[in-house]
């Protein structure tokens, strides 16, 4: 008789492991539905939180919160080609031989000098890091550096007109739609002094 209770104990006491150990997995099984054969769907709460999080990224950005990566990529390259026009107005100040060179160099220093400020202080605004001061290239001549200032006066100018077409920083296309008239001003200005070098 030991032996049935025994056995019987043991059967229920099994049973009764078997039960504590399922009913808190099948509760976990209940809240976290398996992935295959039924596409999770997500609760209310999770919907809203969500939605919530994507409309204050959108708002932040159009308050001036963070740029977008395109946004950022395109200030990193306006901060270099800026400080690459005023070092190498510098240079030409110092050394073009033909006057117009000599002043075309001056106002490069003196516009990009302004455009850097003004892309400094929205970058430090956007927590947005732009890149140092590189050393300027060796002066060679005024031919070459007409010519470096036309092409490089291009890009510059298809990059800061897309910037302000397709930027989604308020900030960030303003800026570029500001300075892309002074860009096209410089373009105009170093293709009518590249012509009359010979």
């Amino acid at each position: 008789m030991k032996d049935r209770f025994f056995i019987k104990r043991s059967a229920v006491a099994t049973a009764l492991a078997a039960m504590i150990l399922i009913c808190p997995a099948r509760a976990a099984f209940a809240q976290n539905p398996p992935m295959f054969g039924r596409t999770p769907t997500a609760s209310p709460t999770q919907t809203s939180t969500a939605n919530a999080s994507t409309n204050k990224k959108s708002q932040e950005t159009a308050k001036g919160g963070s740029p977008s990566m395109g946004d950022r990529s395109f200030m990193r390259e306006a901060a270099k080609g800026g400080m690459m026009e005023v070092d190498m107005g510098r240079q030409a100040e110092q050394n073009a031989s033909n006057p117009e060179v000599k002043k075309f160099g001056a106002r490069m220093v003196t516009d990009h000098s302004k455009a850097n400020s003004e892309l400094k202080s929205i970058a430090l605004k956007k927590g947005v890091d732009l890149p140092g001061v590189k050393e300027p290239g060796r002066w060679k001549s005024d031919r070459d550096y007409m010519d470096a200032m036309v092409k490089d006066h291009e890009k510059d100018l298809a990059d800061f007109e897309k910037e302000a077409k397709n930027g989604s920083d308020p900030d960030v296309k303003q800026f570029a739609e500001k300075t892309s008239a002074v860009v096209r001003k410089h373009l105009n200005l170093a293709k009518e002094i590249q012509g009359k070098l010979k």
